[in-house]
């Protein structure tokens, strides 16, 4: 569903918005809170895009913001 998707992504902005980070930074650094046996793996071509993706190790979440984070994006949340 195009719609939903459209806003689980305006979701990920404004959170990432609140935490003053890109939203990929968001996601990886989400990615990163799920545990230290969890490593994110971005793909990139760009040297730009591999220092914002380097810069994510930089955003940290609270307990409260991984919930928020998880509240909106269920698991299968995209898939809907």
């Amino acid at each position: 569903n195009f719609t939903k998707n459209l806003e689980l992504v305006a979701r990920i902005d404004e959170l990432a918005r609140a935490k003053k980070c890109t939203p990929s930074q968001l996601a990886l650094a989400w990615v990163l809170a799920q545990g230290e046996d969890i490593v994110p793996i971005p793909g990139t071509k760009r040297v730009r895009y591999l220092e914002e993706n380097a810069a994510a190790a930089a955003v940290t979440l609270s307990a409260a913001e991984r919930e928020a984070i998880d509240a909106a994006f269920p698991k299968g949340a995209m898939n809907r």
